[in-house]
């Protein structure tokens, strides 16, 4: 299922994706933006609820359930609160809200991730975390994790080990369990150095190694309503996989480790269930397998070579970039938004993606995307979704 629209009379974007599994689950992905600029915030907001709310309806279903949602917004500190307001009217699910402003001049977008299935049982942890179970497995999302600590180093070092203890009363590991994290940094080019030390080396004692694997993981600039939270962390974790559900992806004709120049997250990951792959990519920008920037300066090249490298990850899990379910497409300069926009219209107009304002923690990478596809290759020797 794929359905786009463009209503300029309700002012919204819609692109919805889905895929159907054997195993009774349905999986979608809805990206919904705002066309018209000139309308306030307040507006905006009650334009992506009801369009929300219907479609949930109408496409959906009133038997689907919401088990994450991250909203985009253009000036946090000011949106958050009436957004938190008008949220809370919604069932709940994981939420994450961050300030990523729509790169189309609007203040607010939503990346929500939705499932139907009669046998989908949701709960909400006393620790926060969202659980949505169904076939034998636990999926535990948690969002906006953070803390007001002194730098942003102890900041991510707190909300790790906060994310670690609400795996191990959940029964899970880092290692074993999470599949999924985000990172979001007020200030990027200052504050990255201490997030990168601090996921070392707590992951470090969760032997999480260049030895062992890492996690798919993107760091990307993004302020939280606070000013004074500096970091902000979004995961995503899976109980009831068996170790060889899980195979991580490198395109080594491409990229090169992570650990060559000192990160520590893989570049994707699939995770194989009876009826069907999901495959998550790391924010992924234009790089070789040396690790070095490519066409430095210039937006078309490197934008191009993104995609290539983002096509060979997929290709390697068995997909294309016609799998990829959603997209979210990060720029440094706001006024490269015209001509990536275009581009994309033009060469992969099937593509559903957002595009936000958030510089790449490398100040040379000026676009850098993640997504999230789905193929119809399982293996009937483990449970469907």
């Amino acid at each position: 299922m794929e359905y786009k629209t463009k209503d300029e009379t309700q002012a919204i974007h819609i692109q919805l994706n889905a895929f159907e599994g054997k195993g009774g689950v349905t999986d979608y992905h809805l990206l919904l933006s705002i066309t018209n600029p000139l309308l306030s915030f307040k507006e905006q907001l009650q334009i992506i609820r009801q369009s929300y709310a219907a479609i949930v309806e109408e496409k959906l279903g009133r038997k689907a359930v919401a088990v994450f949602r991250r909203y985009f917004l253009s000036d946090a500190a000011n949106q958050a609160d009436l957004l938190a307001e008008q949220e809370s009217l919604n069932p709940f699910c994981a939420l994450s809200v961050i300030q990523q402003a729509p790169l189309n001049g609007t203040k607010i977008a939503l990346w929500a991730y939705l499932q139907t299935g009669s046998g989908i049982e949701t709960e909400t942890h006393s620790s926060g975390m969202f659980e949505a179970a169904h076939n034998g497995y636990r999926h535990l999302w948690a969002g906006n994790l953070h803390s007001k600590a002194a730098d942003p180093e102890y900041q991510t070092r707190l909300a790790l080990e906060d994310y670690i203890l609400r795996l191990t009363e959940q029964g899970g590991t880092l290692a074993s369990n999470c599949i999924r994290t985000w990172f979001f940094v007020q200030n990027i080019d200052v504050n990255y150095a201490g997030v990168v030390k601090a996921r070392k080396e707590v992951f470090f004692t969760q032997d999480l190694t260049e030895k062992t694997h890492y996690i798919a993981s993107t760091g990307i600039e993004g302020r939280n309503a606070d000013p004074q939270v500096l970091t902000t962390m979004d995961a995503y974790a899976v109980d009831g996989l068996l170790p060889e559900q899980i195979r991580y992806l490198y395109a080594k004709t491409h990229l090169n480790p992570t650990y060559e120049y000192g990160v520590t997250f893989e570049r994707g990951v699939a995770v194989t269930y009876g009826d069907r792959k999901h495959i998550f990519l790391s924010g992924t920008a234009s790089i070789d397998n040396r690790g070095n920037i490519l066409y430095p300066g210039n937006i078309l090249k490197q934008t191009e070579r993104m995609l290539e490298n983002i096509r060979a990850l997929l290709e390697e899990a068995g997909a294309s970039l016609r799998d990829i379910k959603q997209a979210l497409v990060y720029l440094r300069d706001p006024s490269d938004y015209q001509v990536v926009e275009r581009y994309i219209q033009a060469h992969h107009p099937y593509l559903p993606h957002l595009i936000m304002l958030a510089p790449v923690c490398r100040p040379g990478w000026l676009i850098e995307t993640e997504c999230i596809a789905i193929t119809g290759d399982g293996d009937p020797k483990y449970n469907c979704l």
